[in-house]
């Protein structure tokens, strides 16, 4: 159901539950009332998205991107504020599946935008991750150094600091048949 919809319904609902209200009759006006309110806070929270993050958080990947598809146009079922969020989403359930494929989502997420940011210093690191896994060392440690920045909280410390760690470690590595030449 598109954004504008819910609001359109969401306003009717209102609307009819303030007319019960003006008419006497309080017993129906408030629950409509109620229903109201929650048919509008879908309109900034979507409730596939909810669902998906809560999915997410129990690590059920194949559950939290079934709700995930059922979101067939982000741009028109979701406030504007949500879209990088969803980018960020769908960029994790791929990053276990393909890490390589899912940096696209993480680069659209930050270009789209998310209000914390910590959720911003998670697409970093998830950068960062696939820019070792590639052996590009100056990438890996510009998004590094980002995520600090962006991680005021310091939610993701431990993370950053593991990364940083295997990223010393990238340097130590040789890579067997490679002898190197004095």
């Amino acid at each position: 159901m598109s954004n504008i919809t819910r609001l359109i319904i969401a306003c009717t609902i209102l609307g009819g539950a303030i007319a019960l209200c003006v008419f006497g009759l309080w017993g129906w006006g408030i629950p409509v009332f109620l229903i109201g309110v929650l048919v509008l806070v879908t309109f900034f929270f979507n409730e596939n998205m909810l669902v998906a993050q809560y999915f997410l958080r129990k690590e059920n990947l194949d559950k939290a991107e079934e709700w995930l598809n059922k979101i067939t146009d982000y741009e028109k079922q979701l406030h504007k504020q949500q879209h990088g969020y969803y980018n960020l989403l769908i960029g994790l359930i791929e990053s276990r599946k393909q890490p390589m494929k899912s940096e696209k989502y993480f680069k659209k997420a930050l270009t789209l935008g998310m209000t914390m940011s910590h959720n911003t210093a998670l697409a970093k690191i998830s950068l960062a991750g696939i820019a070792m896994a590639k052996r590009n060392k100056r990438e890996a440690q510009m998004y590094l150094s980002e995520a600090t920045k962006d991680d005021k909280n310091k939610l993701l410390a431990d993370q950053i600091k593991m990364m940083k760690g295997q990223l010393a470690q990238m340097d130590k590595q040789i890579v067997k048949g490679f002898r190197p030449q004095y």
